[in-house]
């Protein structure tokens, strides 16, 4: 079974030879993945209002419009629908697991709110890797721009990043919500490079001649 480093090589070997068609939805799969309930394979389509859950020793490639999700093993994802916006993305429940994700540029009053448990990431454009635990959360803006908010704040705490240089535990144990340096982890540039790619963008960093420099 491949894991997400496989999936990754794949993908990236087929949009190398021109013959991955770039579809909506499912671009690739391990394991025990659904839509809706429902067992998802390569090429199902997933559209705002979805919802994306992977297994044990799962994972799934997933498109939608020009953003791109990698989720890794029990991890969920619900693409909820803007109340402003009808029919376009308004925010990301990240439910459980671990997601890197690249979203396409947005004019500002189209900001996508990403929700994890203790805490909301107002996100314009950029790519970024969040994994949950029991009580708290990794979050490593990769590159772009990010306004983390969330219990006992003052004000959003506003992240800017290049290449990697500020991942955050996001910890709200003590009442109010605390924001840590924490280290660099569990995700790589050729993922983010993969997922791109897919989209048909470049991540900047690759321009910069940073690839793989963490």
């Amino acid at each position: 079974m491949l894991g997400p480093a496989g999936i990754s090589g794949l993908i990236q070997e087929a949009l190398a030879k021109g013959d991955l068609p770039i579809t909506q939805g499912i671009q690739s799969l391990t394991g025990t993945v659904t839509v809706n309930g429902q067992p998802a394979k390569v090429g199902m389509p997933v559209k705002v209002g979805d919802r994306v859950a992977t297994g044990a020793k799962s994972s799934a490639v997933v498109l939608v419009g020009k953003d791109a999700y990698l989720l890794r093993d029990n991890s969920t994802i619900v693409l909820e629908e803007s109340k402003a916006l009808p029919g376009l993305l308004g925010e990301v429940a990240v439910l459980t697991g671990k997601v890197l994700s690249v979203l396409e540029k947005r004019l500002r009053d189209q900001r996508v709110q990403y929700r994890v448990p203790n805490a909301t990431i107002g996100i314009r454009g950029t790519g970024f890797y969040v994994e949950l635990y029991p009580e708290r959360t990794y979050f490593c803006l990769c590159y772009g721009e990010a306004a983390i908010d969330g219990k006992g704040m003052s004000e959003p705490k506003i992240v800017k990043t290049t290449h990697h240089e500020s991942p955050l535990w996001l910890d709200d144990r003590g009442g109010s919500m605390k924001v840590e340096a924490g280290p660099f982890m569990n995700h790589t540039d050729d993922e983010l490079i993969m997922l791109e790619k897919l989209t048909g963008r470049e991540p900047p960093f690759v321009a910069m001649g940073l690839t793989g420099k963490y």
